[in-house]
Parts: structure tokens; sequence; C-alpha cells
């Protein structure tokens, strides 16, 4: 079964609430950082990112399966659950090779800006220190080039 499209709604939140209605969720990723704010997202975007206990017969949400919700960090933005910003950073670090990388720096950028141009606010573990250290520059320089 596939689920509606973003472009069916007027806002990804819109979106999120109606197809995640009544699901044991938690946004994650991309869908996360949409949900954040700190990104806008896509105009025909399909797939909704969430972490999960189970997974359920709908083709266009990537699962990640968890034991529990107990060791994430998560944050209710407009009666959505979702990772908090440094949750996602990280989640996006570790799984870099497999992420939508433009969400991520858009992200970062739109963090950074956001935050009096410091990234300060984030905790970024220790294993992804190097990664998040060789990108920011690409967040702090991305709206010289968009």
């Amino acid at each position: 079964m596939r689920v509606n499209t973003r472009s069916n709604y007027t806002s990804n939140r819109e979106w999120f609430h109606d197809v995640l209605r009544g699901k044991n969720v938690v946004l994650s990723h991309t869908s996360a950082l949409e949900c954040l704010g700190q990104f806008v997202g896509y105009a025909n975007e399909d797939q909704i990112d969430v972490y999960a206990t189970d997974r359920q017969p709908i083709e266009n949400i990537n699962w990640n399966i968890v034991d529990s919700f107990d060791g994430l960090d998560i944050v209710t933005v407009g009666g959505l659950r979702c990772t908090s910003m440094s949750q996602t950073v990280n989640d996006m670090l570790r799984d870099y090779g497999l992420i939508d990388e433009p969400s991520l720096i858009q992200g970062l950028a739109d963090y950074y800006y956001s935050n009096g141009e410091s990234f300060g606010g984030l905790a970024i573990a220790p294993q992804h220190a190097d990664r998040f250290n060789a990108i920011k520059g690409w967040a702090i320089e991305y709206y010289d080039y968009a």
C-alpha cells in the first residue's frame, strides 16, 4: 500500500498528520528536519522517514525499526513526534551514505543561521565529529550559492 504524497497537501506537517495518524512512530532523518522547520522539503515528495517499533505494510515510508523509543531524543512539534535536531543530525551522519545529503546540508545551514551563526547548540556524538567537521563548511556557505 502507498500513502498520499506531499503534493496532495498544503504543508509537510499536514501531510505527516494525515499519513501517520494513529501510528506509533517518530519522524526521523529528512522528515524530522522538515517537522523541525529546518528543511522546506520537496514539492512532489513521497517518502517519510520514521522510527517505529514494528513495520507496517506502507511502501513509501522508510521504516527505521527500533526495540523502543527510549534511546531517542524526541520532541513534539505541532502535535508530531520527531527526533530533536541533535538526534536528527547524528542519525543522518551515522547513515550518511544512505541519506538525502542536500536536506542535511540545508538543515544545518538553517540551524546555523537561526542560532546566531553557531552550531553550539548541537550535541554531535564523538564518533560523528569527523564527518560533521568535514561538511559543516558546506552548510555555512550554503546560502552563498543557493
